[in-house]
């Protein structure tokens, strides 16, 4: 059991109950992203909680890395359960509780569709810091003391939504760093869930990127924890999204997807299933990986450039790790789309996805806003489902798939693929 970050190969010290990034980050032009390099999956596999609990946090609690540091530290199984179960109970308090989501075939899009509306706060987000709360709450009991610093977070939508359900829940102070253009409805339920929103002028003097990202990494640097989605940041937020792929590796068990759409912006959901998965595969819980096809927007698609970038180098993933600036820098111009959860400057967990990509033999898929429009659409009507654009992304990916010819699996009743709906409509 052990965090080791992918880019320079630091391991993090035993000890060390605040993991959230490597400590080399920032030297050189190295990918810097913490990886969980778990082991005795199969066993941790074969002893979840298949019948005792739908709460993912509990059912998959021996995957997780923050069980292996509770029981390292001498905390019993039974008070683990208790303080994730006390964490989820307060959730539920202030939103819903967390429980694993629907997975379900909806043969009006001849496709499966893992459904993480119903999620906490109405996305998939949740599932990165919830994670987070529970390490943070398991730091307190292990050193017997509190973490009395603020948590902070980038975003101006469902990953903001979520932090300050948790936070709320937690009883965590929040910044959240947002723009002035954020929906109002956003700023609202923030203000109502008693997060602080910090609103984030594009400065002439900031370097490329995100304001909101670059003042959120100040806020870092000051000393506020990062209670964000993005791996470089918070490795606890990957460990996090791996839920979602225990929850679909044990929900196709008799059916294995083909080929799976999931839509990238910053990366972390694409990131954590794949690691998931290939956790999976390596262990022998499944045979093969299914083909992982990330959608993006054509207005903006950081990924999909450095996808290319690495293929024209013969897919030399040692030198991607090693030249980051040479694939991955932040979007040029201030990107738009009816998809604006997926527009981030920089898809900042970019490498892991590559890989994943690479390992399956998938593909990127940049999307137009008419086929955007489309897919959110169809997946509202045809399904009763309450999608936003950016949650039913990924079904625009299958769609584009489909009209060039660019799908390889069966499209009947049988159909193998699999997209992620993973907002709400607000």
């Amino acid at each position: 059991m052990q965090l080791q970050c992918g880019g320079c190969d630091t391991i993090v010290a035993e000890d060390e109950l605040l993991p959230f990034s490597c400590a080399q980050r920032g030297e050189g032009d190295v990918d810097h992203v913490l990886r969980w390099n778990a082991d005795q999956i199969a066993d941790a596999w074969s002893r979840r909680d298949a019948s005792a609990s739908r709460n993912p946090f509990v059912r998959y609690r021996r995957l997780s890395y923050s069980y292996q540091v509770a029981r390292a530290q001498g905390l019993a199984d039974e008070d683990y359960v208790d303080l994730v179960s006390s964490l989820s109970d307060a959730i539920a308090e202030v939103d819903r509780a967390p429980l694993m989501t629907p997975l379900t075939r909806e043969d009006a899009l001849q496709t499966w569709v893992k459904n993480e509306t119903v999620n906490v706060s109405g996305s998939h987000k949740a599932r990165h810091l919830i994670a987070t709360a529970i390490h943070l709450a398991l730091a307190e009991r292990i050193s017997g003391r509190a973490i009395a610093k603020p948590l902070a977070i980038a975003s101006c939508g469902n990953a903001a939504l979520a932090a300050a359900v948790v936070a709320k829940a937690a009883g965590r102070p929040l910044q959240v760093f947002v723009p002035p253009t954020a929906d109002p409805a956003v700023l609202a339920r923030l203000e109502s869930l008693g997060a602080e929103r910090v609103f984030c002028e594009r400065r002439e003097s900031d370097p490329a990127g995100d304001p909101c990202y670059l003042r959120f990494r100040e806020a870092v640097a000051g000393g506020a924890l990062p209670f964000s989605c993005q791996g470089g940041d918070n490795a606890l937020a990957l460990v996090g999204g791996h839920t979602l792929g225990w929850e679909l590796i044990e929900q196709s068990q008799s059916r294995p997807f083909e080929d799976v759409f999931v839509q990238v912006g910053g990366g972390a959901l694409a990131s954590s299933l794949m690691q998931a998965y290939a956790m999976a595969q390596e262990a022998g819980l499944i045979d093969q990986l299914p083909r992982f096809h990330a959608v993006q927007t054509d207005n903006a698609h950081p990924l999909a450039r450095a996808w290319r970038a690495v293929q024209e180098r013969g897919a030399d993933l040692d030198y991607a790790r090693s030249h980051r600036s040479e694939f991955m820098w932040p979007w040029e111009r201030p990107p738009q789309s009816v998809a604006g959860g997926i527009l981030d400057d920089e898809t900042y967990d970019w490498l892991s996805i590559v890989e994943g990509l690479h390992a399956s033999h998938g593909s990127v898929i940049t999307v137009s806003e008419d086929r955007l429009r489309q897919a959110q659409s169809l997946a509202t009507e045809r399904t009763g489902i309450s999608v936003d654009h950016t949650g039913a992304a990924g079904f625009a990916g299958l769609l584009e798939a489909r009209a060039r010819g660019q799908l390889v699996g069966e499209l009947g009743d049988a159909a193998t693929t699999l997209v992620l709906f993973t907002g709400a409509i607000r």
